[in-house]
């Protein structure tokens, strides 16, 4: 029996389900009860908050959310062999876990959850920067959460965290900084897994500013930083020039030169760049 919640143990759970990890799904299950409960943790104060997490897979981390107090956790499983192993959580816990079967880019969570909301989950590898991206650029700003607390690849991770100038520097750190005060608090090995990842993993937890550090039209900013990142060695003048005839004149108008590369430009001359373009 577990420590935490006196439930079977995460490799039991698993044999008795036969939740072999499959890789279609970006499935890489955490096993270490005590871990999953230290993300839980990362995550802040979890009593008086619901919490949505995607991918629950066998539920190490579920446990570790609702032994931490967890209001409720609201999670989003695509994989139908996990449901049962989630009922009995649910089980155990009556109440404070809805299970939804299905995929969480296509499920409304909203409708389930009360504020305020925490996120918290080790992503699918193949949805995590796509659902972060979502979570990052919804049309009104604050957003529905509070805070994100995710797993990611280390290399996904130190992308979001990045500075200008660096080799991850881009798109994905622009968007997360605009919004949010992103940083990496814990890094984990391939063998914390099952099965083993080839690469190293990190959780990120990013809490959502009131108000995004400078002013900008999110679609507009959002285009922008794509096509200035898709081609990354050009000059701007070069990169951006489908956006606007006159491009290197907007580009001096918002005191940024021409000249430079993107990797070069930070989060406020670009949101002055986004500015600039809505208003030529």
């Amino acid at each position: 029996m577990s420590g935490i919640d006196n439930l079977p143990p995460l490799r039991a759970v698993i044999a008795t389900h036969g939740l072999a990890a499959k890789k279609s799904l970006g499935q890489n299950f955490l096993l270490d009860l005590n871990l999953t409960a230290k993300i839980a943790r990362l995550a802040g104060d979890l009593r008086h908050a619901d919490v949505l997490e995607i991918g629950p897979g066998p539920g190490g981390l579920t446990r570790g959310l609702l032994a931490e107090g967890a209001r409720k956790v609201l999670a989003i499983e695509k994989d139908p062999r996990c449901l049962p192993a989630l009922a009995e959580i649910a089980a155990r816990y009556p109440g404070r876990l809805q299970v939804i079967g299905g995929d969480a880019l296509t499920v409304n969570p909203l409708a389930h959850l009360t504020p305020p909301i925490k996120i918290a989950a080790n992503l699918p590898y193949n949805v995590g920067t796509e659902l972060l991206v979502r979570w990052l650029t919804p049309p009104d700003w604050p957003p529905f959460w509070d805070s994100l607390t995710l797993m990611f690849q280390k290399e996904v991770a130190d992308r979001i965290t990045a500075r200008p100038g660096s080799k991850a520097y881009g798109r994905l750190a622009l968007l997360a900084q605009w919004r949010s005060d992103p940083r990496i608090v814990l890094e984990l090995p391939p063998e914390a897994f099952s099965p083993p990842p080839k690469v190293h993993s990190a959780v990120v937890h990013l809490t959502a500013l009131p108000a995004p550090r400078f002013p900008a039209d999110p679609a507009t900013l959002n285009r922008v930083v794509g096509t200035a990142f898709n081609q990354r060695r050009k000059m701007l003048r070069s990169a951006l020039k489908s956006l606007h005839p006159a491009i290197e004149d907007i580009l001096t108008s918002a005191g940024v030169s021409p000249t430079e590369r993107a990797e070069q430009v930070g989060l406020e001359a670009f949101c002055a760049l986004a500015r600039a373009l809505d208003a030529a």
